[in-house]
């Protein structure tokens, strides 16, 4: 499995919308994507404009097609400009839980 971890910075102003554009892109890449098997979004204790996402694919191929969804799409176009620098992301595969482990998850989530 291929997973990403990105850091953004968001301007003060822009928090709140940020947080709900969000949501609708994490929504459609864990209802709508097959290959998309998990998508978590969490914020900064310390700097509430700090956000880190989680997202968890079946390999390179389907996180590039993620980015051709009309979800993502929507919430780049969104978002871009309340950016507080460039988003940092990490590429990297996973180790726990197994594949079988995040489809039998992402199964659960839709049940």
């Amino acid at each position: 499995m291929f997973a990403i971890f990105v850091t953004i910075d968001v301007k003060s102003e822009f928090t709140d919308r940020f947080i709900e554009a969000s949501y609708g892109d994490a929504r459609g890449s864990v209802g709508d994507e097959p290959g998309c098997f998990g998508f978590d979004i969490a914020r900064d204790e310390t700097n509430p404009d700090r956000f880190y996402l989680y997202e968890v694919y079946a390999d390179e191929d389907a996180f590039a097609a993620h980015q051709t969804y009309p979800h993502y799409l929507t919430w780049r176009d969104t978002v871009q400009d309340w950016f507080d620098g460039a988003p940092q992301l990490v590429r990297m595969g996973t180790l726990f839980p197994s594949e079988t482990g995040w489809r039998a998850q992402k199964d659960h989530l839709l049940a």
